[in-house]
Order: structure tokens, then C-alpha cells, then sequence
């Protein structure tokens, strides 16, 4: 058993279910090569140990000397850069959009939530109330290799499953001690990071009957901020088209210095337009009080604005891009456990635990403080105000029916920082073995993703803060570099600093599994893999007093949660050689997936569900050098369980700037705000959800006429229904008729006054249909006094497409940006070259993406203008060009225990193009950071020493 577990591992590094191909490299030779006998193995996809290492499923195998070709600073960029992988969490999207301190996997771009992240085969406690794994939580130094299934799973492992699984085997077995360290430092300034690590191992498992050992590792990774590269700096971006000046800009009107606005605050017959109406009454005709009128007191007493903004009609917007930044700071320490020991021959004890601290600190613009109303007798309106009124104005001022706002930028106080700071601790203790002829593992799984949501500087306090303006203390008209002493130390008291939320994820399990033989057919012997597993996952959230009593400016309280539900699943596979060369695997699995338990208040918020899963796989051996496959299958994802229990939640503010949906006679339209503004959105989760499901199928080849040359290709296709959706922000402002009742009304806790917001909540309506091509060609050349390694790899997206919510009309963002803000290439696909001379191997990686449309940006939202800033609206679709990089790296083995690596990243400093989203990720403006390498041309200095 001991050799058996040794071997196991070496094989597991070689050519995986006859198919599966490095993505770095070439495949590295199997260990059974010196005529060595071939012990069963188990690998990603199936729960049979076995002696025939060709299945049925592509599994890519990315061994420990790909991870150091791929130039991966982190788990995260070493799974992201796979050319199967689209529409995953980065760190940009953590600035300002909806990444939490996150960064994930997602195969195929049918979303984390649908790709199964697993540690030696088991689950990880996930980072939010669903499924979604953090790969933050994942240190890479302890990383033996990594196995990604590129096809559906639930019949094996679950829910989750439907896009496949990415399954981190960890090192074990280590002798002796390693040290590591690397320094990462792009050629312009900022962005550097370097880490470090140290791995100790006592024991030979195969000699000692032990293994005992520990790895810690520290990274860290400085903010790249927006100012540091020319394509980031700015939202006022003048571009030319066709021979055409454009000019586009992406601010806002919390500016600095501030805006202003005004009206009649007396309760008046009103028409449609606002005008006070007399004689007969008509249905438009309302009591209410006169319409805003805004200007920037600056831009009136200067003609223009400060520096940093630009004119919008009569208004100053901030160009807010200036101030955020591009990739956030990280900081991450990790100890990684592993202990086997051997009882008997046959039989053996494991454990492992990792404990990972990770903080990412992110910096958006300073806090804008939408409008707040100022004292109509205070010396801000006398100065500011009052010179600029119309006499119409001027009337209600002396009358004193005249309300007065302001909404500004606090850029004095510096941008408002958050810090995500998450421990996530996994840990596995087990049983394996063999019984008579029966493979077996057994182990129970604590793991959790614990993180507080800080606030260390830059939001403001409510009540201090309309204190101050409202006294005149804060002088919020000049220009922030004219600010007086006075006012920063008003501003300063102002400033909030401390916790905000924190979320827990615990997650308890118990697994079994065993394989075996079970009778003989003239093909083989026909073998049976069974289990089952159990586990109890509870979500927490805690809010601070300040979150709960509401103590930052126009931040309501969160909801405070405590769930719980408890799922169990049990399974059994057949593989059956029915013919020489040919055998068929079928799976059959049985869930049961609890209702969730509010225990907070006291109750089950909805019913249990179970689903039956089933897959159908086939291999056959054509030839020697020929091998065909494919499989047939069903799978199903449980909705997370704040979509089933979430009650009504603030969510923030729409990333884009929106009109006035709804006409001036419409009961709603008292609540817009004026001109183009950011509208508040909440979030809220549906008890009646069900499971999604999926149908799916593939097949493909695997040629490889000689040990140098092999090509693998396979064709996927993923259909999903009752998918759990909500509508975007733009799809329920551009239908806003359709769509009502997903509008209603917050409380501005500054002017007392309703304001419009939207309803973002969770349905089964979705559908999608997802297909596409996988393909790795590999060649080695010998040239006797060098060997060359090249391959080839890629994915080829031929569909993508998913219904509209609500609708059964079905919309792509294939090779375009969508409704749902994000966008799926056609083709990435990466090339790479390794030679290898003496004691030295030099790599090229070349990576591809292929380009899209960009996001549409029409003459009504007039975010871009025709010349300048102030030429007339335009409609415009820029095409974002393809994208490529190429990264360079050289190794020296100078002995067996030492070895030094130097390698440039994205080698000809290829910037993002220009890209004019709207929204979709994080604030940044001008390019999309998910899709591009914002570092720039970085160089990078690894070195190994074991003793």
C-alpha cells in the first residue's frame, strides 16, 4: 500500500485519462516507464482507483514545474490565466464593484458559482452563502499540481459541479527543507509585490511508515493607483474614430468644488414641468413643491470649472478616476499541515490543515456626499448662492420659501478605504487503505472563511458631518487645495474609522468512499466506486453599532444573518469494458439538499429539495495512437442561501448614471433625482427558489502518433435552466414600464426626502445555452544538443447565449459587452515554447484573447460628445481590439539543490485598449481590468534552495 500511494502520485503528474496535456509544458513521463508495475490510481472525475490511467473525461494536469513556467505570482493568476477559464472575480473588481475582497475560477465563463473548487478532492468552506470559492484561501507554495476537469461533475461530487471542477492536490511527502522567494517590479512605478515561503518535511512514507511536514508562506502585493499609468488616470479621455475628435467622460456630480441647487419649497398646484398652475385642475396637476434647479457656484463666478472637472450644463462633474486605483494592496500569510502515517501495510491515517490570513485593502474616490440640504440663512448660501439666484430665485430667497443643496466631493478626507480581512482555515483528518480488494478513504472536514469588512478611513459620519456643512464649518464651494486649516480639522471629526460587517462561513463534513473490482467481463474486470457524504454549512453576518444605527452618511443597516442548512448526497459508478478498448462509466447520484434554518428568526424559510444526477461516459481505444470519448450527463446547482432568505437589503448605489426613467405626470417621477445620477439598489432573495439544472455532453479525440507529438480536442455543450437571475441595473431603467414593480423609494437620511431606487432580486427564469471547443497540440524536438517542448492551446467559444429576465428572448455577450456587463471571447488560447540546454531552460509564452464590441454608449446618456467636452451628444461603438502578450522567462539549475529563475511578464509592455464600459467591474475608467494587464512590462526574480 505504501509504494501503491507513492506510485499513485507519481503517475497522477503524467498523461491523466490519456488526454489531458500541461498547459504550461509538455507532459512529464509516467513513472511506470521503467517497466515498473502500475498500481489503481483515482483521478479528478471519478471515484475508481484503477490501473488503466486512460478515462473517459478531459482533465488538464498542471504539474509543479508548469506553475513555475506560468510566471503566477498566486494561486488566483495561475488559474485565471487558463485559456478555459472566463468570467471569474479579479482584484480590480473588489474597487468599487462587487469582488468582496474575492478572486475565483470559472470554467468556460458559466460563472464561479457553477465551477467546483476542491482541495485534495474535498470541499472548501465557501466565501460567500453559496458555493463560490475564494482562491485567495489557497497558498501556491503549497501546491503539488493542479487538475481541472473541463466537463460537468455533479453526478461524482454534486452541486456546483455543472461547469467542472478545479481540484489543488497539495504537497506531501516532502523531505528535507526548501526556501523560496521571489520580487516582482514592473517597469513604471507602483505595483511591485514579492513573497516568500519555507517548507520543512521529516519522513519517508515509503521507508519510515511517516511523513510528516509544514510550509509557511508570506505574499504581498502594493496598490497599483490609477495616476501611475497614462490609460488609468483619467475618466476626460479625448480619442479619435474614422478621423472624428471624440470626447468621453465618466464623473460625477458629487464634485469638488460643490454643486448647488434650489427651489420653492412652497406646497403649490403644479403642472407636469413644475410651473405653479391656476384656473382648472387637470389629472398631472399635483401639490407639490417647485422643481430643483442646479448650477456649480464656481463654474458661475470662474466660467469653467476646477481642475478635475468638467462641464455638464450648468454643473461641475468630478473626474473621480483620478483618484481610485487599479489593483488593490494584498497581504497574505499561510501555514500549510500535512502528517500520513502508516498503521499497518494497507492502512494509513492523514491529516492536513491549512490557515491562511488574507487582507486585500482597497481605495475608491473619495466619499461623495450626494445632496444635503444648507441653512438658506447660512453664510455658504450668502457667498455661493444667493449672486447667482434669477430673480425668480431671488423672490422665494427674500420670501424665505427658498431650499438650498449642496452635494460635494470629500476629497480632503481622503478616499474611502475598506479592508477585507479574511482567515479561512480548512482542515481533514482520515482513514485510507485497502481492505482485501476494496480501495477506501474515510475523513471528516472542518473549514471556514471568516471576514470583517473595515472601514479605516475616508467615509464620513452623518450627523457630525451636516453639522459641520450646515454651520459653515466645512466650506464646501472652493476648491479641496484652498480648503482652510479650519475646515480640514471640521472635516477630520467628521471621518469615520472601525469595523463595518463580518461574514462567517463554517462548514462541517463527513465523506466516504471506496472502489473495487467487482466481476469479471471478456473485456476486464467491471468495477464499482461508491459513497457518500454529509455536510452542515452555516452562513453569519454581524453588523457594528455604526452599521447598525446608521452612522454613515447615506448608508442604511445592513441585515444582521444567521442561516444554517444541512445537505447529504450518496453515489455509485460503474465502469464497465464492454469490448477490448472500450469501456463505458455510468454514475448515479441522490441529494438531498436541506431547507434553509433562519435562526435568527426562528424557522425554516423554505422546504428541502433532492435531485437524482446521472452521466454516461465512454472511452475506446482506437489504436494505439487514437483515442475517442465522450460522455452524456445531467447536473444541478442549489440556490446559495441568502438568495432563498435574503430579505429587502441595501446593496449600494447603480454603477452607471441614469435619467429620469418615468415622465413628469408619472406618480414616480417625484423621486427622480435631477439629470443623470447614480440611483440606490437593493437586493433581496426569493423563498420559492428551486435547484438549476443542466444537460450537457462532449466529445473528442486524443492523437498522439509518437511520444513527441500528440493533439487533444474536445467538443463541450452546457445547457442550463431554471437559472437564478436578476435584472441588471440597465435592462430595469431601460424598462421601466415592464419592469415598475422592481422600482421603489429610499430614505435620504440627509434631506428627509423618498428618492427613487431598484429591486434586484433573485428568480428562477434564467436560461443558457453554452457550447465550444477545447484543443492542446504539444511537440517535442530532440536535438541532441538541446530539447525544444511547444505547445498549443485553447478554447474556441461557439455559443453563449442566456434569456433576458423575465423573457424567453435569448441575448449573447459572445464577443461583445452585454446586458449582463461582462464579455465572452471567442478565442483565447495560448502558445509556448520551452528549450531546454544543459542546466538552463528558456520559455515564451504568447497569450491571446480575441477582441469584441465595446459597450454602446448612446447620445441620450451623452457620455461621449462630438470634438470636447462640450461639443454635442454622440452615439458611438468602439471595436476593442484583439489582445496579446507575451512573457519570457529563463531558469538556471546551477546544482541539484538550487536554482534561479528570471522572468519578464507581458515582455512589449502591451496596454489595454480603449475600452468606454459603463460599468460591469470595478470604477475603473477608460479600459477594463479584467481582460488586460495593467502592470505594464514587469520583471520578476525567483530563487529555490533546498538543503
Amino acid at each position: 500500500m505504501l509504494k501503491s500511494k507513492i506510485l499513485a502520485n507519481a503517475v497522477r503528474v503524467a498523461l491523466i485519462s490519456g488526454a489531458a496535456t500541461a498547459v504550461f509544458t509538455v507532459p512529464a513521463v509516467s513513472a511506470a516507464e521503467g517497466g515498473e508495475k502500475i498500481e489503481r490510481i483515482e483521478v479528478t472525475g471519478s471515484s475508481i482507483k484503477r490501473t488503466d490511467i486512460e478515462g473517459a473525461l478531459p482533465v488538464t494536469v498542471i504539474s509543479k514545474e508548469d506553475i513555475v513556467r506560468s510566471g503566477a505570482v498566486d494561486t488566483a493568476e495561475l488559474i485565471q490565466q487558463l485559456p478555459s477559464m472566463q468570467g471569474f472575480t479579479v482584484s480590480a473588481d473588489s474597487v468599487g464593484g462587487g469582488g468582496g475582497g474575492y478572486q475565483t475560477a470559472s470554467i468556460h465563463d458559466l460563472g464561479a458559482s457553477y465551477t467546483l473548487v476542491l482541495i485534495n478532492g474535498r470541499r472548501l468552506a465557501p466565501s460567500t452563502s453559496g458555493s463560490t470559492i475564494d482562491l485567495n484561501s489557497i497558498p501556491l507554495a503549497a501546491i503539488e499540481r493542479v487538475e481541472v476537469l473541463t466537463d460537468g461533475a455533479s453526478a461524482l461530487y454534486g452541486s456546483d459541479a455543472i461547469a467542472g471542477v478545479v481540484n489543488f492536490i497539495l504537497k506531501e511527502n516532502y523531505q528535507g527543507v526548501q526556501l523560496q522567494g521571489r520580487y516582482d517590479k514592473p517597469q513604471e512605478s507602483g505595483g511591485e509585490s514579492w513573497n516568500g515561503s519555507i517548507t520543512a518535511g521529516l519522513g519517508d512514507f515509503e521507508t519510515d511508515g511517516y511523513n510528516i511536514m509544514i510550509a509557511y508562506t508570506h505574499d504581498d502585493q502594493s496598490q497599483l493607483a490609477s495616476k501611475d499609468r497614462d490609460f488609468a488616470k483619467t475618466g476626460m479621455i479625448p480619442f479619435n474614430v474614422n478621423g472624428q475628435d471624440y470626447f468621453f467622460f465618466n464623473g460625477s456630480g458629487n464634485a469638488i468644488p460643490g454643486n448647488a441647487r434650489t427651489r420653492d419649497n412652497t406646497l403649490a398646484y403644479r403642472d407636469a414641468k413644475g410651473n405653479i398652475v391656476s384656473g382648472p385642475l387637470y389629472p398631472d396637476h399635483k401639490m407639490t413643491k417647485g422643481n430643483w434647479s442646479s448650477f456649480n457656484p464656481y463654474l458661475a463666478a470662474n466660467g469653467q470649472c476646477a481642475e478635475s472637472n468638467s462641464p455638464i450644463g450648468k454643473e461641475c462633474f468630478f473626474d473621480y478616476t483620478s483618484t481610485i486605483e487599479i489593483l488593490p494592496e494584498n497581504s497574505r500569510d499561510s501555514v500549510f499541515v500535512n502528517a500520513d502515517i502508516a498503521l499497518t501495510d494497507d492502512i494509513s491515517v492523514f491529516a492536513e490543515g491549512i490557515y491562511a490570513k488574507h487582507k486585500m485593502t482597497t481605495r475608491i474616490a473619495p466619499y461623495p456626499t450626494g445632496f444635503f440640504p444648507i441653512p438658506v440663512d447660512s453664510a455658504l448660501t450668502d457667498k455661493y448662492v444667493v449672486p447667482y439666484l434669477s430673480p425668480e430665485q431671488k423672490a422665494f430667497y427674500d420670501a424665505g420659501t427658498l431650499d438650498v443643496n449642496a452635494r460635494w466631493r470629500a476629497l480632503p478626507a481622503g478616499n474611502r478605504t475598506t479592508e477585507f480581512d479574511t482567515t479561512a482555515i480548512h482542515f481533514v483528518a482520515g482513514v485510507d487503505g485497502v481492505v482485501g480488494n476494496m480501495d477506501f478513504e474515510a475523513a471528516v472536514t472542518y473549514s471556514s472563511n471568516d471576514q470583517d469588512q473595515n472601514y479605516p478611513t475616508g467615509w464620513l459620519l452623518s450627523d457630525p458631518f451636516l453639522d459641520a456643512v450646515s454651520s459653515g464649518a466645512i466650506d464646501v464651494f472652493v476648491p479641496a487645495d484652498q480648503l482652510d486649516d479650519a475646515s480640514k480639522a471640521a472635516l477630520a471629526k467628521t471621518v469615520y474609522s472601525g469595523n463595518w460587517s463580518g461574514n462567517k462561513i463554517d462548514t462541517w463534513g463527513l465523506d466516504f468512499k471506496g472502489s473495487l473490482p467487482v466481476f469479471e467481463m471478456p473485456a476486464g474486470d467491471a468495477y464499482l466506486g461508491f459513497g457518500g457524504d454529509y455536510r452542515k454549512t452555516s452562513f453569519k453576518q454581524t453588523i457594528s453599532d455604526a452599521n447598525k444605527n446608521e452612522e454613515i452618511l447615506f448608508l442604511s443597516t445592513d441585515d444582521a444573518y444567521d442561516l444554517e442548512r444541512d445537505t447529504y448526497g450518496v453515489f455509485a459508478e460503474f465502469v464497465l469494458p464492454v469490448i477490448d478498448n472500450m469501456d463505458i462509466t455510468a454514475s448515479l447520484r441522490y441529494d438531498s439538499i436541506g431547507g434553509v434554518d433562519d435562526k435568527k428568526a426562528g424557522g425554516k424559510v423554505n422546504g428541502s429539495e433532492s435531485d437524482l444526477t446521472y452521466k454516461l461516459s465512454a472511452r475506446y481505444q482506437v489504436t494505439d495512437s487514437l483515442l475517442l470519448r465522450a460522455s452524456y450527463g445531467t447536473g444541478f446547482k442549489a440556490p446559495s442561501m441568502l438568495e432563498i432568505a435574503r430579505p429587502r437589503a441595501e446593496f449600494g448605489v447603480t454603477g452607471d448614471n441614469y435619467e429620469c426613467p418615468f415622465p413628469g405626470s408619472d406618480p414616480l417621477a417625484q423621486y427622480c433625482l435631477p439629470g443623470r445620477s447614480q440611483y440606490s439598489v437593493f437586493v433581496q432573495g426569493y423563498p420559492e427558489l428551486k435547484p438549476e439544472k443542466s444537460t450537457q455532453y462532449s466529445g473528442g479525440f486524443v492523437f498522439a502518433p509518437t511520444q513527441d507529438f500528440s493533439v487533444t480536442l474536445d467538443y463541450w455543450n452546457v445547457e442550463m435552466k431554471d437559472q437564478v437571475t436578476s435584472l441588471t441595473e440597465a435592462q430595469i431603467f431601460a424598462q421601466a414600464d415592464t419592469y415598475r414593480d422592481l422600482f421603489t423609494t429610499k430614505r435620504n437620511l440627509a434631506t428627509g426626502e423618498d428618492e427613487l431606487a431598484i429591486i434586484q432580486a433573485s428568480v428562477n427564469v434564467g436560461k443558457s445555452k453554452n457550447s465550444g471547443i477545447d484543443w492542446n497540440m504539444t511537440l517535442n524536438n530532440d536535438f541532441g544538443w538541446g530539447e525544444l517542448s511547444s505547445y498549443f492551446v485553447g478554447t474556441y467559444m461557439i455559443q453563449s447565449e442566456y434569456t433576458k429576465p423575465g423573457t424567453n428572448e435569448y441575448i449573447s455577450s459572445m464577443g461583445r459587452f452585454g446586458d449582463n456587463n461582462s464579455v465572452t471571447f471567442r478565442v483565447i488560447s495560448h502558445v509556448g515554447t520551452t528549450l531546454t540546454v544543459g542546466d538552463s531552460q528558456t520559455s515564451l509564452i504568447a497569450k491571446y484573447r480575441s477582441g469584441y464590441q465595446d459597450q454602446f454608449q448612446s447620445a441620450d446618456l451623452c457620455s461621449v460628445t462630438f470634438d470636447d467636452a462640450l461639443g454635442d451628444c454622440a452615439d458611438i461603438q468602439l471595436h476593442v481590439p484583439s489582445y496579446t502578450t507575451v512573457d519570457f522567462q529563463t531558469r538556471y539549475f546551477f546544482t541539484d539543490n538550487f536554482n534561479a529563475t528570471f522572468g519578464i511578464a507581458n515582455m512589449f509592455n502591451r496596454e489595454p485598449s480603449l475600452s468606454l464600459r459603463g460599468g460591469g467591474s470595478g470604477h475603473q475608467v477608460g479600459y477594463d481590468p479584467r481582460y488586460t494587464d495593467s502592470l505594464g512590462r514587469t520583471f520578476y526574480l525567483q530563487a529555490d534552495y533546498k538543503f
